[in-house]
């Protein structure tokens, strides 16, 4: 069956841009949705749907690994849970674990979950990995679809992988965030403005949301200068560091104004302001 219609029109308005990692434009072979699973209350089963967008046949070896997230958002594989670093590999299954897409086709994956009885408050991390089988063409490249594109996805190549986070929240859970830090850096002529800043995260359980940044001129009205859609900062973590580019609307500088810069929940989720804060420039 041909999900690659249903599914754009599912992701149709969203934008997938992580921060200072913004990967180029490419043909996908493998598409994921959603990119995230958040099990809350008495959820305990869902679907992960995979589509096939390459041009030959493809095998995908599904599994469950535990990632860390570090001050800078990179994510790496750890064996053993950090203090305040909470598993959910244990208690989710997960099935096929392993799938074969032909050509235009797409499959979905069951995931669901078992709470153990004496399961203490908290949330849970793990991430299902998606690994690309061996094939005589060889290896190539994982991108995420970013820039002005208005869908959100994982995208694979060839015999790189990619995950999606597992989270299962148990009782009641809640967190804070703050931006702090702001720090215009105008770099080399030519090259974009950065916005450089930091979140700090409280609480027991994770945030994700959408950033985005205005610029008023004085005198001016406000106008959008930067987005990234889809930012998190894990649990233990309190601190992630950030790095966002600056597009200046054309004729005009970043000077004599304010940034603005606002954390929100994604749409779905509420749109809820999480954290705002302010530069001004000289």
């Amino acid at each position: 069956m041909n999900l690659a219609p249903l599914l754009s029109a599912r992701l149709a308005g969203a934008l997938l841009v992580t921060l200072s990692l913004l990967a180029p434009l490419a043909r996908a072979d493998l598409m994921l949705f959603p990119t995230r699973v958040v099990f809350e209350k008495n959820q305990r089963s869902t679907q992960v749907d995979l589509v096939n967008n390459g041009g030959e046949a493809a095998t995908y070896r599904i599994s469950l690994v535990n990632r860390r997230m570090n001050d800078s958002g990179e994510l790496k594989p750890v064996d053993a849970p950090a203090a305040g670093e909470l598993f959910a590999a244990d208690m989710v299954q997960f099935s096929p674990r392993q799938i074969t897409l032909q050509p235009g086709t797409s499959q979905t994956v069951r995931v669901m979950i078992r709470k153990p009885a004496d399961l203490a408050p908290g949330e849970y991390r793990s991430h299902l990995q998606f690994q690309r089988m061996p094939d005589p063409k060889g290896a190539s490249s994982v991108e995420a679809k970013a820039g002005d594109s208005k869908e959100i996805g994982i995208f694979l190549n060839a015999l790189v992988g990619a995950s999606i986070p597992v989270i299962v929240r148990h009782d009641d859970t809640s967190a804070a965030v703050a931006l702090s830090r702001l720090e215009l850096k105008k770099g080399e002529a030519g090259a974009r403005p950065m916005l450089a800043f930091q979140f700090e995260r409280s609480g027991s359980r994770s945030v994700y949301g959408d950033l985005e940044v205005h610029f008023t001129p004085q005198g001016g009205a406000a106008q959008v200068v930067g987005r990234a859609v889809g930012v998190a900062v894990y649990t233990p973590n309190t601190v992630r560091l950030a790095s966002l580019p600056l597009q200046a609307p054309a004729g005009t500088a970043l000077a004599r104004g304010t940034l603005r810069a606002s954390y929100r929940e994604r749409p779905e989720a509420g749109g809820a302001l999480l954290a705002e804060s302010t530069l001004v420039l000289p």
